[in-house]
């Protein structure tokens, strides 16, 4: 049976050996201090290009949905220029993902 690294969506989801069980999201604590960013060009349909720039790895990539749930539906194509969202900072997401 394998397992996921803290940094992955999928870490808290039960699974067995045939298939995962449905997923168990994590949370990302909102804070008041999270920078508002709106997404620029350079990062169009690429959240994990902004998460390797923001935290050094591309892993990161579905912290942006689970922060942003009523503006980032789809994690790939709602990540488009112009939309505005809230940034966790680096330190929140070591406490909350425990890495």
């Amino acid at each position: 049976m394998a397992t996921y690294s803290n940094t992955s969506p999928y870490f808290g989801t039960t699974q067995n050996n045939i298939s995962l069980d449905l997923l168990q999201p994590r949370t990302i604590t909102a804070e008041k201090d999270d920078v508002s960013y709106t997404i620029d060009r350079i990062y169009a349909y690429r959240p994990d290009l902004l998460a390797y720039d923001l935290y050094g790895t591309p892993r990161l990539w579905w912290v942006f949905v689970q922060r942003n749930p009523n503006v980032l539906e789809d994690p790939i194509y709602d990540f488009s220029p112009g939309k505005t969202i809230q940034l966790p900072k680096l330190s929140n997401l070591r406490n909350d993902l425990g890495f």
